[in-house]
């Protein structure tokens, strides 16, 4: 719940200070897959989660929270896709490569170690944290309600999303057959 850090107006010599409270009990996780197609406008499909700080209890996605996000991506987009998946150690689990090996819809390409620039998504990111930055949340549920208005505004706007893929230097080339 601490807020993203940007440069706002104050008098000169008087830092503006703003009081967040303290340590939350819940920590909310977002995964967003961001889809291209040539000839068809780019898509944002997210799900954010909620997690509670509990002693023993998750605190971030699983493989099947990924696996649903699949799923509900596949569902929406009515095809086959190609995920470009980054390196996340959910990512690499065992279960997830199994549940990719036995669908025939869904392929997988692996980012290089660390390769933030080639992955669209962090591009999304950049845009929600300059959007949400210097505002003090009240409540998880403050949080909640403008990540996801966030997430809507560019869901709205295929242009962002094709700006988030173009400011990788990848480029949508349907494969050449053999």
């Amino acid at each position: 719940m601490t807020p993203p850090r940007a440069r706002t107006w104050g008098r000169r010599g008087h830092t503006p200070v703003v009081r967040v409270r303290g340590r939350s009990r819940r920590r909310t996780s977002v995964a967003t897959l961001c889809c291209y197609k040539p000839g068809e406008p780019s898509r944002l499909i997210y799900r954010p989660r909620a997690h509670l700080l509990l002693k023993g209890a998750r605190k971030s996605f699983s493989w099947r929270d990924y696996r649903d996000l699949l799923v509900r991506a596949h569902l929406q987009l009515g095809g086959p896709i190609v995920v470009v998946w980054d390196n996340l150690n959910t990512h690499l689990t065992a279960e997830l490569k199994r549940y990719e090996a036995e669908h025939d819809w869904l392929t997988t390409i692996r980012l290089p170690p660390y390769a933030p620039d080639l992955n669209p998504v962090e591009a999304i990111w950049s845009l929600v944290r300059r959007a949400m930055a210097n505002t003090a949340f009240d409540t998880p549920g403050h949080l909640d309600r403008i990540l996801r208005r966030e997430l809507r505004k560019i869901q709205l706007r295929p242009h962002l999303i094709d700006g988030c893929l173009t400011a990788t230097r990848l480029t949508l080339a349907p494969p050449t057959p053999p």
